[in-house]
């Protein structure tokens, strides 16, 4: 685990949006955590978090040359990562989509720069690949192409099938998923930290039961 991904998991708890106990899922699954990226919801923890998705960006050296949010969420999400990349010398144009198509002034769906070349779509994570897939049919109709996702945590998680959310969208578009933190990375800090030590056992057996490599 690097550096970034043990920092952010910790500002994850600290902010209370990743917390443990007994949560029920939209599958209907009772999870032993739950993780809320909405509670990131101050400037402090904006600017933390686009920091945390530079890094990890950087770090999976995804070839791209715009990054892309999905309104709603990817639209803090994307300022905040082009702000942290730019600071780290890295400047990137980026954009975001309009939920309705606006007839006066600029028009269109699109808000900031032109869509096009290769696109990162940034996200918070991939539940049933909805939000991914919409931003692939919006980029592929702008003559772009989607050069890869990056989220905050992948749960590694089954979804209907055999393979997870992030597996789909892997293989239905052939581009590449990364995230700022796995839920291996987490049961690795779980490991380390005797005070959280007590959730690890509920976290490895929710994994066994629902997970995937």
């Amino acid at each position: 685990m690097l550096d970034f991904q043990k920092e952010f998991i910790q500002f994850a708890i600290a902010r209370n949006v990743l917390r443990f106990g007994e949560f029920k899922t939209k599958a209907g699954r009772l999870s032993p955590y739950f993780f809320n990226s909405g509670l990131f919801n101050d400037g402090d923890s904006l600017r933390l978090l686009g920091e945390f998705y530079a890094k990890a960006i950087l770090a999976a050296a995804i070839p791209f040359n715009i990054l892309f949010g999905p309104a709603y969420k990817g639209i803090p999400l994307v300022s905040s990562i082009a702000i942290a990349l730019s600071n780290m010398g890295y400047n990137y144009p980026y954009c975001f989509n309009r939920k309705e198509i606006k007839d006066h002034g600029e028009g269109g769906f699109i808000v900031g720069a032109t869509l096009s070349g290769k696109v990162l779509i940034v996200d918070d994570v991939i539940s049933a690949g909805t939000s991914v897939h919409q931003s692939v049919d919006l980029i592929n109709a702008n003559n772009a192409s989607p050069a890869g996702v990056v989220i905050a945590l992948d749960r590694m998680e089954r979804g209907t099938g055999q393979f997870s959310a992030v597996q789909e969208v892997n293989q239905k578009f052939g581009i590449p998923v990364t995230s700022i933190v796995s839920l291996n990375n987490l049961i690795e800090y779980l490991r380390n930290d005797n005070s959280l030590h007590h959730h690890l056992n509920a976290i490895e057996c929710y994994l066994n039961q629902y997970g995937v490599n």
